[in-house]
């Protein structure tokens, strides 16, 4: 039987992380997504470990510059060209349905 990694996430961590996702997840997915997790939070604890403190944190191995233009004013479109499109507008603004309950 394999070791069982230190960062150890529970099946009931990942019930609730779906729930709070809002993914519906059977129980065969819980008890399978529950060990990978923890071997991916292992992983992170191990590349953690790599990088010594003389080593500053960088998004990329190269640094970037980035390619601005200039700031220019330009014509945009109105209100109601912006919801011509829109299946359903309510008082100026795109109507679209509720996905948050009291619960949260």
């Amino acid at each position: 039987m394999p070791e069982t990694p230190e960062h150890t996430i529970t099946r009931e961590e990942v019930a609730h992380l779906a729930t709070l996702a809002r993914i519906d997840l059977t129980d065969a997915e819980l008890d399978h997504l529950a060990p990978q997790l923890s071997v991916i939070l292992e992983s992170i604890a191990s590349i953690q470990g790599v990088a010594g403190d003389d080593v500053p944190p960088t998004s990329h191995a190269l640094p970037l510059t980035n390619v601005y233009r200039d700031d220019v004013e330009r014509p945009g479109l109105t209100a109601e060209e912006a919801l011509s499109g829109a299946p359903e507008v309510e008082q100026q603004r795109f109507r679209v349905p509720r996905i948050l309950g009291d619960e949260q």
